[in-house]
């Protein structure tokens, strides 16, 4: 039997639907994400902790979901992590029938397997149009005949949660390439790291160090750091910063990439400053310009916070810009080999119009021959 089910945002708008997913109440921030495809990456990218995610396309479901499984490297086969991230996934139109083949089981399925919830029915444009216009706000999804666990009712603040550390891995965790010989040893600092990421250096004959967000990397021997992506405000990771500062204050220059969360924390080691935006970018179709060019990118992206260009020091500067609203889009600095980017050069699930900076990055710590 179908059971009903609501989001209520903290403006006191509700939206009626019907559960499709786990059968319990939870709270997060509302976010929209207006890819076409893509919905397992998006809901395992750990970038999403904390948030409940709505799918601006209406039909979600129809190709079902790929193996859950872990392949070569303890890295999943299909995902970009072990689990779902989301808090809540809400949608138009749930297809409750799946034809792919790919598929090992439906969205469904798999939703109340991890114990998430779902909401179909959804009028998902309205829902948009109204974060779009006040902003992305805190909600509760409500299902008809569920009650809230013991004080998890109250829908604290998004951005006062350090959503990095509840994603990152506790320990070190270190990945060689499959059949190809070991060029460098790259020190991946896992803020909320999507698979895929760790798939593209890999690739290129680099061993990945993954270790915790707060880890001391400065202690280790490696030819390059990596500042992975992750979820929430980079004002939170404190102790990370910290050590990124050290590395670049470091006499031995060592090259750095970063990506995403990454772009807003090498930013704050170098001394600038970050701010939230109104209703973040969460898409396939981001268009981002290589600054001092007329190259144009598509690109995949998901954060709700931004580097502030003006404030970046006078050795930094501005790489990538988004041709929407103009925000910062990645940094680089003039003369030493650190670069990132705020959208996904990986893009999984997305367009892959920007991977060749992991080349970039590859030859910076000398993957390559020149």
């Amino acid at each position: 039997m179908k059971r009903q089910a609501k989001i209520i945002l903290d403006d006191g708008t509700e939206f009626f639907g019907w559960s499709f997913g786990a059968e319990k109440n939870v709270n997060g921030e509302v976010v929209f994400n207006t890819a076409m495809t893509g919905y397992p990456e998006s809901m395992t990218d750990p970038s999403y902790a904390g948030q409940i995610l709505v799918t601006t396309y209406p039909l979600i479901g129809n190709y079902g979901v790929p193996d859950t499984g872990m392949g070569g490297n303890q890295l999943p086969l299909f995902m970009e992590s072990e689990k779902i991230h989301v808090k809540a996934l809400i949608v138009a139109d749930y297809s409750e029938t799946h034809s792919h083949w790919n598929a090992k089981e439906s969205l469904a399925t798999w939703l109340k397997r991890e114990g998430v919830p779902a909401i179909t029915g959804i009028d998902t444009r309205r829902l948009t149009m109204l974060l779009r216009e006040r902003g992305v706000m805190m909600g509760k999804i409500v299902i008809e005949g569920c009650q809230f666990s013991s004080g998890n009712d109250s829908m604290e603040d998004y951005g006062s949660v350090n959503w990095v550390e509840q994603v990152s891995c506790k320990e070190v965790i270190t990945y060689h390439p499959d059949k190809i010989d070991v060029k460098k040893k790259v020190v991946l600092v896992d803020c909320g790291v999507k698979a895929n990421i760790i798939r593209c250096l890999l690739r290129r004959g680099i061993e990945v160090i993954r270790v915790p967000w707060d880890y001391d990397f400065n202690t280790l021997q490696f030819d390059g750091l990596f500042l992975a992506n992750g979820p929430g405000d980079p004002e939170r990771c404190t102790s990370t910063i910290e050590h990124i500062r050290t590395f670049l204050e470091g006499e031995n220059v060592r090259p750095c990439m970063g990506i995403c969360l990454g772009n807003q924390l090498l930013a704050r080691a170098a001394g600038a400053k970050t701010y939230k935006l109104k209703y973040g970018h969460r898409s396939h179709n981001q268009p981002v310009q290589w600054v001092g060019t007329t190259k144009c990118f598509i690109t995949s992206q998901n954060h709700g916070y931004a580097v502030d260009a003006q404030t970046l020091p006078s050795d930094w500067e501005p790489l990538f810009v988004n041709m929407n609203d103009g925000s910062n889009e990645g940094i680089r600095h003039q003369s030493r080999p650190w670069m990132s980017a705020q959208f996904h050069p990986e893009a999984c699930s997305g367009p892959v119009d920007t991977e060749f900076l992991f080349d970039e990055y590859a030859k910076m710590v000398g993957c390559y021959d020149e």
